[in-house]
C-alpha cells in the first residue's frame, strides 16, 4: 500500500473506532453487567492487524484509545487506565495469535482471544487500582460475555476486510 494511501486508511479506521465507541455508548449493557461493553471499537483493531503490520495496527489501537477518552473526558482517569490496559494487552494477543496462526485460526477466533484478553486486563488493572482480591469473582461472568461479542466483532471484522473496496497487501 502506497505511504499516502495507508496514512489515510489509518485515519479512517481511527475515526471508525471513535464513531464506534460513541455508538456503542448507546447499549446500556452495564445496567446488566457492571463495566460491560459489546467491543464495537475492537472491529478496528481486527481489521488493522490483518491489513498492516504491527507498529501501523498499534497506532490504531493507541490513537483510538486516547481520542476516544480525550472525547469521553475520561482522559487519566481510572476508566481510561482499564480502558487502555484493555485495549493494549487484547491488541497483543490478537497480533501474537493472527501471526502464529495465520490461516489456521478465523479472525472470530482472535477476536474472541482479543475480548477475553481485554476482559482480563481490565480486571488486573482494576485489581492494582483498588488493592481487592475480590475482583477476580467477576471475571467469569465477563468472559462469558466476551464470547458472543467477540464472535460477531470478529464476523464483522471478517465480512468488512472480504469486501473492502481496495486491494490490500496483507501482513
Amino acid at each position: 500500500m502506497r505511504k499516502t494511501k495507508k496514512i489515510v486508511v489509518i485515519a479512517l479506521l481511527v475515526s471508525l473506532g471513535l464513531v464506534l465507541h460513541l455508538v456503542e455508548s448507546f447499549f446500556p449493557l452495564t445496567v446488566l453487567i457492571p463495566g460491560a461493553k459489546l467491543g464495537l471499537a475492537n472491529i478496528v483493531s481486527v481489521i488493522a492487524i490483518s491489513l498492516f503490520g504491527f507498529a501501523s495496527a498499534f497506532q490504531v489501537v493507541i490513537f483510538r484509545v486516547i481520542l476516544g477518552s480525550l472525547l469521553a473526558g475520561t482522559f487519566m482517569t481510572i476508566n481510561f487506565y482499564l480502558s487502555f490496559s484493555g485495549a493494549v494487552f487484547s491488541f497483543f494477543m490478537m497480533f501474537i495469535t493472527y501471526k502464529l496462526f495465520k490461516g489456521k485460526l478465523s479472525l472470530i477466533g482472535i477476536s474472541i482471544i482479543g475480548a477475553v484478553a481485554h476482559n482480563a486486563a481490565q480486571i488486573t488493572a482494576a485489581y492494582f487500582i483498588i488493592s481487592n482480591q475480590g475482583i477476580f469473582y467477576y471475571l467469569p461472568f465477563l468472559i462469558l460475555l466476551a464470547l458472543p461479542t467477540g464472535f460477531s466483532v470478529g464476523l464483522v471484522s471478517y465480512f468488512t476486510l472480504h469486501y473492502l473496496p481496495f486491494s490490500i497487501n496483507r501482513s
